[in-house]
């Protein structure tokens, strides 16, 4: 079995683009930690950002408790993540504390500053993980690099609006209820999604978005990723090993 370390930069990211991807390996056995960079305290105009940071840290840990993963905060700014030395030690030393085979993280273009961060840190974490000498805190370096994949960004595009190419799609017909019962747990999120972003409907939202990439690739729900192989990075398909029937070639 595999431990599998899926890192973004607020509470209800990983949900809404790999939910159900996490949901199927917690399924089948594989340890599932789910990191975020930020608390997500800038996602309300009605609370302070103290209280804002302790109702989403609690919706996130009782998303992960949803699946059966454990729940990681870096303690990051929200808006306030940048991809420097402390940040990337930051990062590099949850990356060695987890030890995992396989980490996912953001898309490296996406709409939102934190999150085109945390993917930049994510993928220079792994390539530091190794490295004995980058020192962090009390975990040893690990014997190499893990495996990295990247999640589709919000929408499938970037800022301009150019869609991101995907590798494979994960067909998660079977752990869609697990995804939604995942995202149904982020309750302070609705009525500052319908105010930042125009979204009166949180659920119906990403529903209609993970039917659209399910269409993509001929089956009612999917979730894209793309694995990153740039040397000396893992060109080891281990992800698609462990998804077995539910992967989804072009």
């Amino acid at each position: 079995m595999a431990t599998v370390l899926a890192i973004h930069a607020h509470p209800d990211d990983l949900d809404i683009l790999a939910g159900g991807t996490l949901a199927f390996l917690s399924a089948t056995g594989h340890r599932v930690v789910m990191a975020t960079a930020t608390a997500g305290e800038g996602g309300s105009a009605e609370t302070s950002p103290q209280e804002t940071a302790r109702i989403r840290l609690a919706e996130a840990a009782a998303s992960a408790a949803q699946i059966k993963a454990e729940h990681r905060c870096l303690g990051f700014p929200d808006l306030g993540v940048f991809n420097d030395d402390p940040s990337r030690r930051a990062v590099t030393e949850l990356i060695r504390e987890v030890a995992p085979d396989i980490v996912i993280t953001g898309s490296p273009v996406d709409y939102h500053p934190d999150h085109e961060a945390i993917s930049l840190l994510v993928r220079d974490a792994c390539f530091a993980a190794p490295v004995a000498n980058y020192k962090t805190g009390s975990a040893g370096a690990l014997a190499g690099i893990p495996v990295l994949y990247f999640t589709d960004p919000i929408g499938g595009r970037d800022r301009d609006g150019t869609r991101v190419p995907r590798e494979f799609g994960v067909d998660i017909g079977r752990h869609y209820a697990a995804k939604r019962a995942m995202v149904a747990e982020h309750r302070s999120q609705v009525a500052w999604v319908a105010r930042q972003h125009g979204i009166a409907d949180f659920m119906a939202d990403m529903d209609a978005w993970t039917r659209r990439v399910g269409a993509d690739f001929g089956v009612t729900y999917a979730e894209g990723f793309r694995q990153y192989r740039h040397p000396p990075y893992s060109r080891e398909a281990s992800l698609q090993h462990y998804l077995g029937a539910t992967l989804i070639n072009p």
